[in-house]
C-alpha cells in the first residue's frame, strides 16, 4: 500500500465483524498480546468490555477497494473513565460544571490494561506511517461526526504518541515502573547488580514469602479451570477491597485460558496443596506484563514475591528484555523496577476545554520528567559506578 492507494475507513461495533484473520494479520506482527484478537475478543465476548458496562466498541478498519484490511485500531465509545489508568476525571468535572457534556468520549486503548503498546496496527504489506496517519484522522473524524467531546489514546508507543502530537493532539506523560534485563543469566546475577543492603533485603523478603508455600509458574496446558476458579476468587477479593467493582468477569479468564494459554504465565502459591494467592502475567515478544494479583491469606512479602521477583526470574529464564508491572507503586523501585515515562494523547473538540487542558499538560510534562529523574537518582537500588 502506498500513500496514493485508494482506501476507506469503516467503523465496527464488534471485533468479530472485522474477523480474527484480518485483525491478527495487522496485530500479530507486533508481538503484543493485548492487541491480539484473542485478548480483545475475550474482553468483549465475556461481557467485561461491553456497551452495558460503558464500553461500546467502535473499532476502525482501514480497507482497500477490494475489501482487504491493511490497518486496524481498537476504539471504544466510553460512558465513563473507569478502567483506563490515565486520569481525566478532573477534566470531565470542569467541563460539565461549565455546562458541557464530556461523556460519551472515544478511547483508543486496550480495556483495563495500562501497558504500552501499538494502537495503530498496520498490515505488513502496508506503509505503517500511512496507516497510522489515516487511523488518527479517522478517529478524529468519527469524533466530529458523532458529536462526542474528545478522543483519547492511552499507552501508545512513543512513535505513535509523537505522530499524534504532530497531528495536533495534546501529549501527556505519566510514570510507570519497569524492570529491565541487564543481560542476567540468573536471579542472583540481578541481585549482584544491586547495593548490598538491597540484596540482603530482597533475599529476606523472598525467604519469608516462600516459607511453607509451594510457588509455581504455570503456562500453557498446565493451567486448568480449577486454577482459574482460584485465581478469580483472588481477583474478586482484591478488586472488591481496592475499587469496589472488579471489571473482568469469570468468563474472561476461561476465554483467555483457552485461546492464549501459551502467552500466559500464572504464578500460584499453594499451602498444603490449596491455592492461596496468584499473579497473572502475559508474555509478549520481548516483555512480560504483570496484570492482576490477589490473595486469600495474608503472608508477609508474598505480593512482592509473586508479582515482582517471580516475574523477574521468569523474564530472565525466557531472555525477555523487561517486565512491565502495571500502574503506580513507588515501592517497586526498591525491587529493581525503575521509573519510566509512559504516554497518552488527547483530541478535544471544545476550544475552551482544549486550551485549559493544553495549559495543564504543558506544566505537567516537565514536572513528571523531573520526578522520574529525581526518583531514579535518589531511590535506585542499583550499585553506582
Amino acid at each position: 500500500m502506498s500513500s496514493e492507494a485508494a482506501f476507506s475507513i469503516h467503523v465496527h461495533d464488534t471485533l468479530a465483524a472485522i474477523g480474527r484473520e484480518a485483525w491478527d494479520a495487522c496485530a500479530a506482527p507486533t508481538g503484543d498480546p493485548f492487541v491480539s484478537y484473542d485478548f480483545l475478543h475475550a474482553c468483549e465476548a465475556s461481557g467485561s468490555a461491553a456497551p452495558r458496562q460503558g464500553w461500546g466498541p467502535r473499532h476502525l478498519a482501514l480497507t482497500a477497494d477490494d475489501g482487504a484490511v491493511f490497518g486496524v485500531m481498537p476504539l471504544y465509545l466510553k460512558g465513563h473513565s473507569q478502567g483506563e489508568y490515565v486520569f481525566d476525571h478532573s477534566w470531565a468535572d470542569a467541563y460539565e460544571r461549565a455546562g458541557g457534556r464530556y461523556y460519551p468520549k472515544l478511547l483508543g486503548a486496550v480495556p483495563f490494561t495500562p501497558a504500552t503498546g501499538p494502537r495503530f496496527l498496520a498490515h505488513p504489506d502496508a506503509d505503517p506511517g500511512v496507516v497510522r496517519a489515516a487511523l488518527i484522522e479517522g478517529a478524529q473524524t468519527l469524533a466530529e461526526q458523532s458529536g462526542v467531546s474528545s478522543v483519547h489514546v492511552n499507552f501508545p508507543t512513543e512513535p505513535d504518541w509523537r505522530a499524534m502530537s504532530e497531528a495536533g493532539w495534546l501529549p501527556r506523560i505519566d510514570t510507570q515502573f519497569i524492570w529491565r534485563n541487564g543481560g542476567y543469566a540468573t536471579f542472583d546475577d540481578f541481585l549482584a547488580a544491586l547495593s548490598s543492603n538491597r540484596r540482603k533485603t530482597i533475599r529476606r523478603e523472598r525467604r519469608d514469602a516462600q516459607a511453607g508455600l509451594d510457588i509455581r509458574v504455570l503456562t500453557g496446558a498446565e493451567i486448568t479451570e480449577a486454577h482459574w476458579d482460584a485465581f478469580f476468587a483472588f481477583y474478586m477479593d482484591t478488586g472488591s477491597r481496592k475499587w469496589g467493582r472488579p471489571y473482568l468477569t469469570r468468563a474472561f479468564f476461561s476465554m483467555i485460558g483457552q485461546a492464549m494459554a501459551d502467552r500466559i504465565a500464572l504464578v500460584m502459591a499453594f499451602r498444603d496443596g490449596t491455592p492461596i494467592a496468584g499473579a497473572l502475567n502475559f508474555i509478549g515478544r520481548d516483555a512480560l506484563y504483570g496484570r492482576q494479583w490477589g490473595a486469600l491469606e495474608e503472608v508477609p512479602f508474598l505480593h512482592f514475591e509473586l508479582c515482582y521477583y517471580q516475574a523477574i526470574e521468569f523474564a530472565i529464564s525466557r531472555g525477555l528484555s523487561r517486565v512491565e508491572a502495571g500502574a503506580q507503586g513507588e515501592h517497586k523501585v526498591a525491587r529493581g523496577y525503575l521509573p519510566s515515562p509512559v504516554y497518552s494523547a488527547h483530541w478535544i473538540e471544545n476550544r475552551g476545554l482544549r486550551h485549559a487542558v493544553a495549559d495543564y499538560l504543558d506544566r505537567e510534562r516537565p514536572a513528571v520528567l523531573q520526578g522520574i529523574e529525581e526518583m531514579t537518582a535518589e531511590m535506585s537500588p542499583y550499585r553506582q559506578g
